[in-house]
């Protein structure tokens, strides 16, 4: 019996160690899953992301500077225009008769222009001609004087006749006379001539009046054509042939698709590391494309600032709200899907807020400005 008992204790085989290798994979596992919570925890995110984001863009309103009423629309909703062509035309037959009266005007007032610049280059000949007219009353008026001695010279000697030196009397005061009013006209047209030359000046000034008005004129002719003050696809058209319209009147919106910028509302806590500069990717939701952009700046103030009714604060039932900030984004030019974007669009845009490129703000603007 005690054999078979030794015989059983020599056929035991000794058991194997346990491994040690699951414990080290596990340890490894927890060690990283902690690293992970303590890194969100504890290092900063460099990227900030929201969905509150749309694309903007500023329109231009078209409206006449004039009451008329509208005689041609030559584009219609969805169109493309460029700067400069024409949207509406107003009827323009009063503005024509106005521009054709008004250079009328001006050229009447030349004429009366020309009349009184040649008055008053005549008036030197004819203050001339006065002039010697006094010159020769003189000579008389002397001849006059010398008769008047001679002759009562005589009448005193006896040789000569009283009604001699009488008549000399006579002649020499007529003399005198006719001297005293060849000077008054000479001087008389001395001060015509001073008022020619005002009336030049008058009508000088009747001239510049009168092209300020046919400017004036030409100008609200030109209002009559209703220009595209810029590129852009044509929006809310209203004008139809026939309305009659007055100045303001919104007569259709037009868009210009290459100025549109993205306003991403931002919650202000997710803004402490947002700069001017920084990289964002735009994912445009209706069309599921990534574009690119650059955050152009952080705005003044909360949109409830600019609410019609501002927050009160100061009461005693205070309830602290997060407010968000729109941040402006530009879109990079050169982009191929760009053109999609539509003004009013949702879009997600993250913010790379691990590097800020300040001049890059300035780059996209020029590059912006250049293209259009």
């Amino acid at each position: 019996m005690a054999e078979n008992d030794k015989k059983d204790d020599g056929d035991a085989k000794p058991e194997k160690p346990t491994p040690r290798w699951p414990w080290f994979v596990a340890g490894i596992v927890v060690l990283g899953f902690i690293g992970i919570v303590l890194a969100i925890i504890f290092v900063p995110n460099s990227k900030v992301w929201t969905n509150d984001a749309y694309v903007m863009v500023h329109y231009a309103s078209i409206a006449p500077r004039i009451s008329g009423q509208v005689s041609a629309v030559s584009v219609d909703d969805n169109d493309m225009v460029p700067a400069g062509q024409a949207l509406v035309t107003l009827d323009d037959r009063d503005q024509q008769i106005a521009v054709v009266s008004a250079e009328a005007a001006l050229e009447r007032d030349r004429a009366q222009l020309r009349d009184a610049l040649a008055n008053v280059q005549r008036q030197p000949s004819l203050i001339q001609q006065r002039d010697f007219n006094v010159t020769g009353i003189q000579a008389r008026l002397a001849l006059a004087q010398a008769d008047r001695t001679r002759y009562r010279n005589l009448a005193s000697s006896g040789a000569g006749t009283q009604q001699n030196s009488q008549q000399a009397e006579s002649t020499l005061a007529q003399q005198q006379a006719e001297l005293a009013g060849a000077k008054a006209s000479a001087e008389a047209e001395r001060h015509q001539l001073d008022v020619l030359k005002a009336n030049g000046e008058a009508a000088q000034a009747t001239i510049h009046s009168d092209e300020a008005q046919l400017e004036q004129a030409k100008l609200t002719l030109s209002y009559t054509r209703i220009p595209a003050p810029l590129a852009g696809m044509v929006s809310q058209r209203s004008a139809q042939v026939g309305d009659y319209v007055g100045p303001g009147t919104t007569l259709m919106t037009l868009v210009p698709l290459d100025r549109v910028y993205i306003i991403a509302n931002y919650r202000e806590l997710a803004l402490k590391h947002v700069l001017p500069g920084q990289h964002v990717r735009i994912h445009v939701d209706a069309y599921d494309i990534i574009l690119d952009g650059v955050v152009q700046g952080l705005p003044p103030a909360s949109g409830a600032v600019y609410s019609a009714i501002p927050p009160n604060n100061a009461t005693g039932n205070f309830t602290k709200i997060v407010q968000r900030l729109p941040v402006k984004i530009l879109v990079s030019p050169n982009q191929p899907q760009a053109h999609l974007l539509r003004a009013g669009l949702s879009v997600e845009t993250t913010i790379e807020t691990g590097f800020a490129d300040v001049a890059g703000v300035q780059a996209h603007t020029d590059a912006r400005v250049t293209a259009r």
